[in-house]
């Protein structure tokens, strides 16, 4: 029984440092905002401000959750949370995409009720806090977009909300000229209906996502059958692979597997050649092998072999 671990963290700290700084700025913009849009819903009596406004609530607290996030994340590894913190990135990922599905069904329920009961709107101070509106989202969109974290999920989560709000505050924009133009106040019901299924579209990916994760899936692009035939071949040693499981740790890909071998010479040169394929073909670099040289006999052999419904145990 060879076990060997590899540790490498993907995030630097100073990324991290970074994202929580860029969190920082946009929650500020966003709450600041926020309350320039409840005043200025409640004297032009439009419900698209104020409902653009609670739009930016949530967002200013989804930016806060993901900050409380990124600083769980760098919490070191523990007895009890061997991982970490990192999950719990995640999890506000997960919340934050719900919370962004709630909204959404809020718009389209108001809207629905604006269009049966057309509002009075004040056109004008509509179009100012809009256009402001729109300029605070770009800054905050351009805080979260700029440099290399795309691939954190938070980070993205909370940019999906800002520019839920960037393309609300468009839709505002168009109500308002609309309606000082010609007075017809349907169009702001009407544009909120179409920013919401925007919105709705990146919420469902990212719960996707975020689900996934949650559930211990394989990260979305890996094909574990195209893995195995992948390692045979580059490895002549491996004749099998069996027990694989993969699952993700904030955006740390972590796998176990065994490897039925054919007895070596040097054990330790070809357990590196077997992490090394790992980490360099599919960048998994905390991967833990179980070695051998029998064939696998048991009901849990076939666990990648096929999909079958049995929990099995770790020996």
């Amino acid at each position: 029984m060879a076990h060997t671990h590899s540790h490498s963290h993907s995030t630097p700290p100073a990324s991290g440092d970074n994202n929580a700084r860029r969190l920082l700025f946009a929650f500020g913009v966003t709450a600041i905002f926020m309350l320039v849009e409840i005043i200025g819903g409640l004297v032009s009596g439009s419900l698209a401000l104020l409902a653009d406004a609670g739009h930016m609530f949530t967002d200013a607290a989804a930016l806060l959750f993901a900050l409380l996030a990124v600083n769980f994340s760098r919490r070191p590894p523990s007895g009890r949370h061997t991982f970490g913190w990192m999950r719990l990135t995640t999890l506000a990922a997960f919340v934050n995409a719900l919370a962004l599905v709630v909204i959404t069904i809020f718009i389209v329920w108001e809207a629905i009720i604006r269009f049966r009961h057309p509002q009075p709107v004040g056109g004008i101070t509509m179009m100012i806090i809009a256009i402001a509106g729109l300029i605070a989202n770009l800054l905050a969109f351009w805080i979260l977009h700029r440099g290399s974290e795309e691939n954190n999920l938070n980070v993205r989560a909370a940019a999906l909300h800002v520019l839920g709000d960037l393309l609300g505050s468009v839709g505002a924009i168009i109500a308002a000229v609309v309606i000082l133009v010609t007075g017809w106040t349907p169009v702001d019901p009407i544009l909120s209906v179409l920013v919401s299924c925007l919105v709705l579209r990146s919420a469902w990916q990212l719960l996707r996502e975020s689900v996934n994760e949650l559930l211990e899936g394989a990260p979305m692009a890996l094909d574990i059958t195209a893995l195995k035939r992948h390692l045979r071949r580059e490895v002549p040693e491996v004749r099998d692979a069996h027990h694989i499981h993969v699952w993700l740790v904030g955006e740390k890909t972590v796998m176990t597997l065994h490897v039925q071998v054919i007895p070596p010479h040097d054990h330790d040169a070809l357990l590196g050649r077997i992490q090394h394929f790992l980490a360099h073909h599919y960048d998994i670099e905390h991967a833990t092998v179980q070695m051998e040289y029998q064939p696998c006999n048991g009901p849990d052999c076939l666990l990648n072999a096929q999909p079958s419904g049995h929990v099995h145990h770790h020996h």
